[in-house]
């Protein structure tokens, strides 16, 4: 049996990772082993705690479960706050793919990208330019000098990477992918085979480009791209199950 206090813990994550209410049958479920009375009785002490002034959300049950929402008192400002939020980075398989093949065998150029996609990518490749996920990184010192391209900053902080290192396996990229494009990833089951990157000699264009050494990880996988992040109308932040600043009902208030 759980303590009181990660008892508690634990109700107060489940109920901010859901994206949807959740009603006290599933967090016996996820509570395996706990009392119904003792599950629900924390359930309600955290409900009272989040009334307290210090926090900004609190816990609502709504349509028969339990969310969290931000309070009524800071809409006006939570509502110019979500205004000059950028809108969610949204991508398609093609683009997810090609990003993929980007982010681990960066630096790499556009021929190269589409021997591995079997396509031509130029298109998918000047949607990603537009949308900040990647950037040029000088060119490859072979006939014709293509531009190399390599994933940028934004890339980072949008998949809440510290660097290009902690890209995750090819494992974890195919369940992300599916999680993300579900049915139409499986129909076509397009994971890019990537090798180990090749040494690459570059011209850097771009003062601060990682060489070549440093900007390909070690491990075999494919990038992170899943991009149905929520609209900012909806959250404040892109985590599923963050607490919505303006919740439903907002005019019975």
């Amino acid at each position: 049996m759980l303590n009181d206090e990660t008892l508690k813990a634990l109700i107060e994550a489940i109920i901010y990772v859901a994206q949807e209410p959740v009603p006290l049958e599933a967090l016996l479920k996820a509570l395996e082993g706990e009392e119904r009375e003792r599950v629900k009785f924390k359930l309600e002490e955290l409900i009272a705690d989040f009334q307290q002034a210090q926090h900004g959300v609190q816990i609502r049950e709504v349509a028969g479960g339990y969310k969290f929402f931000s309070k009524p008192e800071h809409h006006d400002v939570l509502r110019k706050f979500v205004k000059s939020l950028k809108p969610p980075v949204r991508l398609s398989k093609p683009a997810l793919e090609t990003l993929a093949v980007i982010a681990y065998r960066q630096p790499v150029t556009m021929p190269e990208i589409n021997e591995i996609r079997g396509v031509d990518c130029g298109g998918v490749i000047h949607t990603l330019l537009e949308k900040k996920l990647v950037v040029t990184s000088g060119r490859k010192n072979v006939v014709g000098r293509p531009i190399l391209y390599r994933t940028s900053r934004d890339f980072l902080v949008h998949f809440g990477l510290k660097d290009v290192g902690e890209l995750p396996s090819l494992k974890e990229f195919e369940e992300m992918a599916k999680q993300a494009l579900g049915s139409e990833w499986a129909a076509e089951a397009g994971t890019p085979q990537l090798e180990a990157p090749p040494v690459v000699e570059a011209e850097t264009s771009e003062a601060g480009a990682p060489p070549a050494s440093e900007a390909a990880p070690q491990n075999e996988a494919a990038a992170e791209a899943s991009a149905v992040a929520e609209s900012p109308s909806e959250s404040v932040a892109s985590d599923g199950g963050s607490p919505s600043p303006l919740p439903p009902g907002d005019d019975e208030e």
